[in-house]
């Protein structure tokens, strides 16, 4: 396991090698003070790089942009792919500098391209073209990077860049008397890309084919990440290659395996590139840089505005108290709530990746779906309130365009992972006031996957990551849960989980069916929101697969990303109904501490994340309270290894950020959060329009529970909390038996 070492406060330095450490931190986590005073600089990109398993570990890469970014810039340690980012903490080498739209390590990337600053001989390969990465000469922040390494002569190239949503700046600083070159790739394998050099105009063109999910959804000829690279230097030398051939003075040249590269002057030893990404095309990635990157800005003003945009989101939350670590992993959780879904439209224009054109208006992508209905989407109506509408029209746009919401679209549809849980989603924004947005239209397309199987749906037996079969997968297996009120285990994978899930989302619509007035759709999808119960065992006391039959399945068959133990508390939707399945609250208490006390759980995947919070339900928000803080601090740490699970576009952050502040929303479209217990003293959350939430909690740490929870003043009767009377702002108490005895003691 690799970390760094514990940050030390000025007034413990004794000695110079504790200084040097200090410094090394300080580099790592791109602060710019032994004592940081803002949460801006609280940030540590490197928390998630790494991990002790090849893939399940945070997933985080160092990505710089503008929150929710359409284009991100990130260093290159080793090839992305499906299962696989573009940068981990554990390697030692740099490959170059990429324009990557990849937004988990389980999904693949599109639209992407390579630049590395080179000196002497053009190195095409991978192998070839890696240098040592230091990370003492190495800074990450939200909004600017920098590195420095060293040339085969013993020189320095450093290169910096920022970044805004749709565009970035690079300088780049050569050593004295070497060949200062520029290596561009522009397609990688499979489709490849185009790339065209204009010395004329100092300019680069590049546009990018590849998509690493194209067996997951349908064909789309227009796919491109054009990219317009403007230089403040002349081109000295320029020209092409192709695998491992290069074409001294060539302009164009296109495929896979291809690209370029621009040779610079002995005086153009400082080099400025304005990078402009689109999808739409090269006139429209023009007018991106112009609106975003004009000419007369420098890159020290478009780092500051960048910085200053990142900054003021992060000052939405501000706390008193608190360990730096503790600190640290609070405001980088925050900033990575702030990249998912992306923009994903272009100034009133967007391309669609699910009819293959151009259409007028505000466009998101990257909803993973499956992790973040549960607190990343909950959490944007809490600090992104203006988006929230936007996304869930995007999602509209989507089922317009294609013909279904898509489970997880990268940047179209993928078959990945089980459930239509934008259901969820826009029921909950919906139910919670967030309207602006053809809800007639948005209540279809959610209906639609709650009532219409998918193409051939009895012909297939669907899995995770299914191949694109000229339909999309939707509900796979619902023709089963229809005639039967669960999915068969002889005739669909995952069969358990899609059940439980299933019933999820039609609890999540029915919310929404009866608010528009549908009454009959209500009534339906509320009674198959009790489907759970057709899979319980009572023999075994878990949820268990059933075949086409009837009968019982193997135990250890039907799950999705776990086992019986995983799934064993998945019903959100009826949490009262599954207690009394399992035997009353007495009981299922008992299962709840089983759960927990002999390892069942697992926080490093989604299915469990509101496990901890169904204590409330049992009249038990003392072992919600006392738990809690033990999940925080086992699975969120000031490390490069610091998440033990993927943080899944935002998931696993939310979890932490809402376990931090004292509630959580458990359900869905229920209009309530679970109350749990602060991380700090005191907290203050700047909300919409003026108002303010202040969480306070002046006994923590010196009492075993806080059971007695006010808000404004008033006593709450039960471990709930309306979300409306949280995003209206007020004051949110956390105290003890004894301090309550002694408030009500004073107002008499």
């Amino acid at each position: 396991m690799q970390g760094k070492p514990k940050p030390f406060r000025r007034t413990t330095m004794k000695h110079a090698k504790e200084k040097s450490l200090a410094i090394l931190w300080i580099l790592l986590c791109g602060t710019h003070s032994l004592s940081a005073q803002k949460p801006l600089d609280y940030v540590n990109m490197m928390i998630g790089t790494t991990g002790s398993h090849p893939t399940e570990y945070g997933g985080t890469t160092p990505a710089v942009s503008e929150p929710f970014g359409m284009t991100q810039w990130c260093a290159v340690t080793r090839l992305n792919g499906i299962s696989k980012t573009m940068y981990h903490y554990a390697d030692t080498c740099l490959l170059g500098f990429m324009a990557t739209h990849q937004p988990a390590v389980w999904m693949g990337d599109y639209g992407f391209f390579t630049l590395m600053p080179q000196s002497g001989k053009l190195k095409i390969s991978p192998q070839e073209r890696s240098v040592r990465l230091d990370r003492n000469r190495e800074t990450a922040t939200p909004y600017y990077y920098r590195v420095a390494t060293e040339t085969e002569t013993g020189g320095e190239i450093v290169t910096e860049f920022t970044a805004t949503s749709r565009c970035s700046f690079f300088r780049i600083r050569y050593p004295e008397q070497e060949k200062a070159l520029l290596f561009l790739e522009a397609g990688r394998e499979n489709a490849g890309g185009d790339i065209e050099i204009i010395p004329e105009k100092q300019e680069v063109r590049i546009c990018n084919r590849e998509r690493h999910d194209t067996h997951l959804g349908p064909e789309l000829q227009n796919l491109c990440g054009y990219y317009v690279l403007k230089f403040s230097e002349p081109f000295a030398a320029y020209g092409t290659w192709k695998e491992d051939s290069v074409r001294e003075g060539e302009k164009k040249d296109e495929g896979a395996r291809t690209g370029g590269y621009i040779a610079f002057g002995t005086e153009g030893k400082n080099v400025e590139i304005r990078i402009a990404s689109s999808f739409i095309g090269y006139e429209q990635a023009e007018e991106n840089l112009r609106r975003e990157m004009p000419e007369r800005s420098s890159f020290d003003k478009i780092k500051n505005e960048v910085k200053k945009v990142w900054a003021a989101e992060l000052d939405k939350i501000r706390i008193k108290g608190g360990s730096e670590d503790e600190l640290t992993v609070f405001y980088t959780a925050f900033f990575r709530t702030m990249q998912y879904p992306r923009e994903f439209s272009e100034y009133g224009k967007y391309y669609s990746p699910f009819d293959d054109r151009v259409h007028e208006g505000e466009s998101y992508n990257a909803y993973s779906l499956w992790d973040t209905f549960r607190a990343q989407h909950p959490w944007l109506l809490l600090t992104q309130p203006e988006r929230v509408s936007p996304m869930i029209a995007a999602l509209v746009q989507m089922y317009r365009e294609g013909g279904w919401i898509p489970k997880w679209p990268n940047p179209t549809y993928t078959n990945i992972m089980i459930g239509t849980h934008a259901d969820a989603v826009i029921a909950d924004a919906y139910i919670n006031g967030y309207r602006d947005y053809d809800t007639e239209e948005a209540y279809r397309a959610i209906r639609k996957n709650a009532f219409q199987p998918p193409l051939n749906d009895t012909l297939h037996r669907w899995g995770d990551r299914h191949h694109w079969n000229g339909g999309y997968e939707a509900r796979g297996g619902l023709t089963s849960y229809l005639e039967r009120g669960y999915v068969a285990s002889d005739k669909t994978d995952e069969a358990v989980a899609r059940t439980l899930e299933f019933a999820i989302d039609d609890y999540c619509i029915a919310q929404m069916a009866r608010s528009l007035g549908y009454e009959t759709d209500y009534e339906i999808l509320t009674k198959r929101a009790q489907n759970y119960r057709n899979l319980y065992n009572p023999e075994t006391g878990f949820f268990q697969a059933r075949r086409s039959d009837g009968s019982w399945d193997r135990s250890d068959v039907g799950f999705t990303e776990g086992a019986n133990w995983t799934y064993r508390f998945c019903v959100m939707q009826d949490v009262p109904g599954m207690i009394d399945l399992m035997g009353g609250k007495e009981k299922f208490t008992a299962l709840l501490d089983r759960n927990f006390d002999e390892g069942h759980y697992r926080h490093d995947n989604e299915p469990g994340h509101h496990y901890v919070y169904l204590y409330n339900h049992c009249g038990r928000l003392d072992k919600t309270q006392q738990r809690v803080p033990a999940i925080r601090s086992a699975h969120y740490k000031n490390r490069p290894d610091g998440l033990s699970g993927n943080d899944d576009c935002g998931q696993m952050s939310a979890w932490y950020l809402f376990s931090s502040l004292g509630f959580y929303p458990l359900t869905p479209a229920s209009g309530e959060y679970a109350l749990g217990i602060p991380n700090f003293r005191e907290i203050t959350f700047r909300l919409p329009e003026g108002k303010r939430l202040k969480i306070k909690a002046p006994e923590l740490g010196t009492a075993e529970s806080l059971p007695h929870i006010r808000f404004n003043g008033q006593e709450v009767a039960t471990p709930f909390i309306p979300v409306q009377e949280i995003l209206q702002g007020g004051t949110l108490e956390f105290l003890s038996e004894q301090v309550q005895k002694e408030k009500r003691g004073s107002n008499k």
